[in-house]
Parts: C-alpha cells; structure tokens; sequence
C-alpha cells in the first residue's frame, strides 16, 4: 500500500472520530424529576413525604399520574384568584398570596398542532413546583404568626380577577392590631408590581422587614449545553453573576439554617433569579433601592431558591407603611426586556439574556437579525440579509485576497515546473516556492485573513441563534419550519420519498440523517474551495479535500439558521471570488480542477 493511500485512509478514519466525538460530547439532555416538598410555617422548606390530606403535596397516587393531572390537583388545594391578559394565564393562591400558576400564551412548547401553551410557574405539590412567595419578616419581639408567610390565608379586598387594566388587592388582619394588604398588578407583557402594606393599629411602634421568594423544587430540566446558561441570573452592583445549579449546591454551609447553603450580596440596584433556555423569572426592587439578595439551596429538600431581602420599616403606632417591589415572569423577549431596563431603570436588564464573552458581536448580530426579520417579515430571509451585509463590511479585506488568489492561480504552472525539479527534496521545494512567492510579490497567508474574522462572526451568530427566544419556532421556507432546529429533512429516507421516518435525536445513526441545507452548505463549500490554490502537500490537499464533507456531517444536526447562513456566506463568497478572479485576467474553471487534480493523482500513481 503506497503512502497516499494510506494517508486517505488516514483522513477518513479522522474525520469519521471526529464526528463521533461530537455526537458524545454534545448528546440531548435527560430530563429529571423533582421531589415532591412543601413549604414550613416558619418559612423554611422542608421535604413532605406524601400523606394524604397535606394542602402542600399531590393527592394520593398523584406521583404516578401523568403531570398535567398532578398539576391540576395541587391547583385545587386552595382558593385562587384568576389572572387573565392577552400574554399570560393562571391564577394566584390565596394561601400565602403566591404567584404560582401562569401559563405563556404566545408560546407553545412545540410545532405539532394542538400543542400544549408553555407553563412557567406550577404550585407546590406539582411536579417541579416553581413560585413566587412575598411576606413578611418581624423584627425580635412579632412572633412568626403575627407576620404574613406561606400559608397565611388571604381574603379578596378588591378585584375579582387580575388583568392589565385590574389590579387585585388581598388583605389579612393577624387579629392583633397589624393588618396587612398586597396590591397585586401585572402589565399587557410579563412584569407584576407587588405593593405590601402594613397598617398598625396598635398602641406600640412595630418594626418589619419585607421580602419577596423564588423556590425551585428539584433541579429542572435542562439543555447542559456548553454556550447556553441556565440557572441563577443575577447582577450585583454592575456585575452580572450567572452560576449554574450546580454551583448552588456548592455554597458555604448556613449554620443559622440547618441544611442550607447559600450566598449573600447587599445590592444598591440589581436583581435576582433563575433563567431558563427561553424563560426567566426575577426579583426587583425600585431602582435605587438597596437590599439583600440571597441565592441558597435547601439540600435536604433539594429546592433552589432566591430572597429579595429588603430594608426593615418602622410603623409607629396610628401609622402605615408600604413597599414596591418588582416580579418578573415570562419569556425573555429581548425587547421587552431592554423596554423594562429604559423605562423603570432596572440596571443591565438586557444582560440577563445570555449574549457570552463575545456579547460586542452578539448583541450587534442580534439586534440586527431582529430589525431585518421586523422588515422582512420572515428570520431565513433576515440570516440571508445578515450574511449580505457582512460580506460588505469585509469586502475591502476580500477583494485583497482574491487577487492575491487570483496571482496564485496564475503561478500554478510555475509552481507545478517547481514540484517537478524539486521531486522529493521539500526543503528544496520550500525554497524555491517562497523564492517564487518574493519575486511575484504574492502573499500565500493572504487569503486566511478573511476567513479568521469570520470565525468570531460565525461563533456570534451560533449563540445568537442557539440562545434568543426570537429564533425559536421562526419558519423559514417549505420543510424548514424552525431554524433554532436542524433541518427536519434526511437523506435516509431520500427526503420523505421512502416510506420510513429518520432516527431519533438520541440515535448514534442520527449524525447521518442529514438534511436539504447541510448537504447545500457541504456543496457551496465544495465549491469555493475548488476555486482556491491547491496546498503543495498531497496529505495537506487530501484533508482539505475532506473538509467540506465532514463540515457536512457536523454541521448537520446544528441549528439550520446557522446552515442557512454557512451556505449563503459560501454562495456569496463563490461569487465574489469567481469575479474577481476575472477580473485579474483569470478563467476559473471548477469542474477542470477536478479534472487535473484527478490527473495529478494518476500520476503520482505511477510514479
């Protein structure tokens, strides 16, 4: 067996290893259940076994029902007030004034038809229960029973059901001169204004501290992909702290509370929370306003939870007091989202989007991609404009590089007379081609300059499309209905024309049910690489001859927006070069590379 056939086997043993790598490295996620738990008088959480008759747990046998049925169970334990706008649904508890139940109306958790909205919020007792809780906390001589907490029993002061335009006010009266009131509101998006109040009748000054809670029982599933964040979010006097489930877990132990570990930051503007893929929920406070936050976890009871600690207030006796905090709930629409930072003054709101290290491209690339999809009406077209104006940005950097291209074409013969003398000598070859290289003025690295920039853009654009909701669901053309997904399509099955569906995501053989787009990108590439100069090593050229294809396969099961721009980056490229490249006196000829490159095979063959 000669040398070059052994580096071909070489090349595709590699490339075949790389593919499957990729596959481990990057498998679906597995979902996890959350145990069953319940919030204690005193406000800790603790883990409830299941016994019959607990307002805090699923009916008996709810475990092994389905959890639509469990969730709707846990929603009947108690008395609760309807939330009805356009955006959201659901209802609050009036035990404890939680907000426990809301569902995304825009959202639906997948394509097929009659698919279920998404729901964010689910009350204790549900699988992987997740709420919002606001109370009370006395100062040393107010019993615990005499402040509002989890299971205080509200009653209905004002306002039967709480929309945008009605805002619904609870009250309770400890039946010791402290009577409390939580005024509840909600804006047309996702932002609820909670006002706590607190009138003291009494005869003695009180002091009292508000406070506002999101519990997490269970870790949630997730997507454990490297260049996505899921877990606390949170920005701490101009930085943003971002720490997975994990990291929680990791926390200093709380002697104060048995079981808990947690971390403390006193914050003069921020805010606190847990951000999913495409959700988020958050604590604010008025922007100017200090208090503590505290991210901890229960280890016994496995809940994640985040304080909003605020400032103790002194009622004097005749007097009230109130506080507005801030509860954040839905999708994170970066719109939305950056409208709450300009207009309420909610401090680096827009960061608690996941936009990574390189968040000065991102966050360009973003913006960018949205205003072209509000102009176009359609995110394919919008990643196909995107490409188009980036190529025109580097166009000066490019047309550099084709010409100098175009110079190298131009000195193939040349070179081949080189490789010819030179024979097996590669010192010799080396010499005379950088010889070559000085006389002709030509520089062989110019060409990489363009394709090192893009490399930043490219990976931008990858987290982009990977992290912003605006990418979920957005259709494309014909089959392609998603481009945050790879291309549904596959080549298994001849596109459909076969009677048999494609392998599982969670399939080995599922990396080679590739699609329309990434056989189009592994094409385009194809071609604009054959434009270029052949490497003077064979096994260089062999791999490179490689690279489209295994490019292919990979790519094949990223997201098909990133396909789409991969292609008509490589569409756009194509055209540019080949015209260039006429322009400086030079016929490129694709098929006939493939014909003398067949031709140069043959005869190293006999020699």
């Amino acid at each position: 067996m000669d040398d070059q056939n052994k580096n071909l086997i070489l090349a595709t043993a590699l490339s075949f290893l790389v593919i499957l790598v990729w596959f481990v490295m990057f498998p679906p996620p597995t979902p996890q259940d959350a145990p069953l738990t319940t919030v204690a008088e005193d406000g800790t959480v603790v883990a409830t076994p299941p016994v019959a008759g607990s307002a805090e747990i699923a009916a008996p046998g709810a475990e092994l029902a389905v959890p639509g049925q469990a969730r709707a169970t846990a929603i009947g334990e108690t008395e609760r007030v309807k939330i009805e706008t356009p955006r959201v649904a659901g209802s609050l508890s009036l035990t404890g004034g939680r907000i426990d139940d809301l569902q995304l109306l825009d959202y639906r958790v997948s394509l097929d038809e009659g698919a279920d909205v998404v729901t964010l919020l689910s009350p204790a007792g549900s699988p992987n229960a997740y709420y919002a809780l606001h109370g009370w906390v006395g100062a040393a001589g107010l019993p615990p029973e005499a402040v509002p907490g989890p299971r205080t029993p509200w009653q209905v002061e004002s306002g039967e059901t709480l929309t945008a335009e009605q805002p619904v006010t609870l009250v309770w009266d400890n039946g010791a001169g402290l009577i409390f009131r939580k005024k509840v509101s909600v804006d047309e998006d996702y932002l609820f204004t909670i006002t706590q109040s607190v009138e003291n009748t009494t005869d003695a000054a009180v002091r009292l501290s508000p406070y506002g809670i999101i519990a997490r029982e269970g870790e949630p599933e997730q997507e454990n992909f490297f260049v996505l964040h899921e877990g606390l979010v949170q920005f701490a006097d101009g930085e943003l702290i971002e720490e997975d489930y994990g990291d929680m877990r990791d926390y200093e132990a709380n002697a104060a509370e048995r079981g808990t570990a947690e971390r403390r930051d006193v914050l003069e503007n921020g805010w606190i929370g847990f951000t999913d893929h495409y959700w988020m929920t958050t604590l604010m406070a008025k922007p100017g306003t200090g208090f503590t936050a505290v991210a901890k976890h229960l280890t016994q009871a496995d809940i994640y939870q985040t304080d909003m600690r605020l400032p103790a207030l002194d009622v004097a006796p005749g007097q009230s007091a109130e506080d507005v905090t801030y509860f954040f709930a839905g999708a994170k629409e970066a719109e939305v989202i950056s409208a709450y930072e300009e207009d309420l003054g909610f401090a680096k709101f827009i960061d608690s989007i996941d936009w990574g290290w390189f968040y000065f491209l991102t966050k360009p690339i973003f913006w960018a991609l949205h205003y072209l999809n509000l102009w176009i009406g359609n995110m394919g077209f919008a990643i196909i404009g995107l490409t188009l104006a980036i190529k025109a940005l580097l166009f000066p950097l490019a047309y550099k590089s084709y010409v100098s291209m175009s110079k190298m074409k131009k000195l193939q013969p040349e070179m081949e007379k080189i490789k010819e003398r030179a024979g097996d000598d590669r010192m010799k070859l080396q010499q005379e081609m950088m010889a070559l290289y000085k006389k002709e003025k030509v520089n062989p690295a110019s060409g990489c300059l363009p394709i090192l920039l893009q490399i930043p853009i490219f990976f931008s654009l990858y987290k982009v499309i990977f992290v912003t909701l605006e990418l979920r669901h957005a259709p494309f053309i014909g089959w392609v209905k998603d481009l945050s997904a790879p291309d549904p399509s596959s080549i298994l099955n001849l596109f459909g024309l076969l009677p048999f569906g494609v392998p599982e995501a969670d399939s080995l053989f599922a990396i080679f049910s590739i699609g329309v787009l990434p056989i189009l990108m592994g094409i385009t590439m194809w071609m604009q690489q054959k434009l270029n100069p052949a490497p003077t090593d064979p096994t260089q050229a062999m791999i490179f001859a490689w690279l489209p294809w295994v490019f292919m396969f990979m790519l094949g099961t990223f997201a098909s927006g990133l396909v789409l721009y991969w292609t008509a980056n490589n569409i756009i490229t194509f055209t540019q070069q080949y015209l260039i490249m006429r322009t400086q006196g030079v016929k490129p000829d694709v098929f006939g590379n493939i014909k003398s490159g067949l031709k140069r095979k043959k005869t190293a063959e006999k020699k």
